[in-house]
């Protein structure tokens, strides 16, 4: 159990980050905070990147391992604060809960993990093997894994550690994320005169329909890969009087472990060879969106929105260390896949680095209206955590 003034740290620093409200673009202020507090708390060095990631980074006095904290500091806007029981940005408690956007999704975990870090070192005079660093990482709601790329080019970590919501347990896969667009070119003509043109919108329902037969992926732990039509929109819009010359469809992929972006197009593209061979006036195309944001900082970031699964298997070495440590402390983490998608996206899916998920807080929580954080779920992952490095490092 945390010393009482370690509870009042975390809790006093989670506050803290949930009153610098820090929509993705804008998360100068909390990164501020973290500064702040690492800077006062015995990090070693503070690096803010490019994007405007914070890095905190703790030097053991042995060389060994490094192990990085991931925790995203944006968050999903809050809509009418009217709706809130209480003030989205003020982090009031009430009944051991801080309430406030980003208190589960997932600042909390970020502010407990810079706090693990700094009793750990304090406890132990930094005589531990290896590097911690804590990551406070910008534009995850927008691009899971693109801003943390940067991150893992400058650390280089051995180990990774992703703060999204638990529960407490331990989360060693999830499923990837890819945003594709399906697009139709007609022809335009005035629509009392429709014989002329070629509306790319009825050519659009017999593609929507044709993919609709596809039989998804399947892995057997993690599921279906899903795809499913989140919108359309055609052009000209509105169409006064105008054929629409052009309609895209968005759908929503989920990815599974080894999948990859030329082998998730491929069954839709060949969907789609056929439907033109069969109907000369179809034109059709098929490819991922790419989003471009700009960061505080002033600088862009953009990425084809493609973010890969990946899966660990329970029985590997690093799991199982840090397991019995947890269980020694006396916490018993089921181990189990987040159901959405995370930063892991990069630090396992891409680049192939040893990770694990384990946050404060139930999934459900986050995006939501009211959303909160129970001030136990808070302390406890502040000890997970330092059980984590202890595990890993020493």
């Amino acid at each position: 159990m945390l010393q009482e003034d370690r509870r009042q740290q975390v809790i006093g620093l989670c506050q803290k980050a949930i009153q610098a409200k820090s929509y993705s673009g804008q998360e100068d202020k909390v990164a501020a905070e973290l500064k702040a507090f690492f800077d006062a708390n015995g990090f070693d060095d503070v690096v803010v990147d490019d994007y405007g990631n914070i890095i905190g980074h703790i030097k053991g006095n042995r060389p060994g391992k490094k192990i990085l904290f991931d925790g995203h500091i944006d968050t999903v806007p809050v809509g009418n604060e009217a709706d809130w029981t209480y003030p989205p940005f003020a982090a009031e408690i009430h009944d051991d809960k801080i309430y406030g956007r980003g208190t589960s999704d997932m600042k909390g975990a970020v502010c407990a993990m810079a706090c693990a870090a700094a009793n750990f070192a304090k406890d132990c005079n930094k005589d531990f093997a290896g590097d911690i660093y804590v990551a406070g990482v910008v534009h995850e709601e927008c691009f899971e894994g693109v801003a943390a790329r940067s991150i893992s080019a400058l650390v280089k970590p051995d180990y990774v550690v992703i703060g999204e919501a638990s529960h407490l347990n331990l989360k060693i896969g999830q499923r990837g994320r890819g945003e594709i667009k399906v697009e139709t070119f007609g022809k335009p003509a005035h629509s009392a005169n429709p014989e002329k043109g070629i509306n790319a919108v009825y050519k659009m329902c017999k593609v929507v329909e044709a993919i609709r037969t596809l039989e998804p992926t399947h892995h057997p732990v993690l599921g279906d890969g899903i795809l499913e039509l989140t919108d359309i929109k055609s052009s000209p819009y509105p169409g006064a009087s105008v054929v629409p010359e052009y309609c895209m469809a968005t759908y929503d992929r989920r990815l599974l472990v080894g999948e990859t972006k030329e082998s998730v197009l491929e069954p839709i593209q060949k969907l789609l060879d056929q439907l033109m061979a069969e109907d000369s006036e179809l034109c059709a195309k098929v490819s991922y969106a790419v989003g471009e944001e700009v960061c505080y900082t002033g600088n862009k970031i953009e990425g084809e929105r493609f973010f890969p699964g990946w899966l660990y298997d329970e029985k590997d070495d690093y799991i199982q260390a840090v397991l019995k440590e947890l269980r020694n402390m006396g916490f018993d983490p089921e181990v189990t896949q987040y159901n959405f998608c995370t930063n892991g996206s990069h630090y396992a899916g891409e680049a192939g680095i040893k990770t694990i998920g384990m946050g404060p807080s139930k999934e459900n929580l986050a995006h939501t209206i009211n959303e909160y954080i129970e001030i136990d779920q808070l302390c406890k992952v502040t000890e997970c955590y330092y059980g984590i490095m202890k595990a890993l490092l020493v």
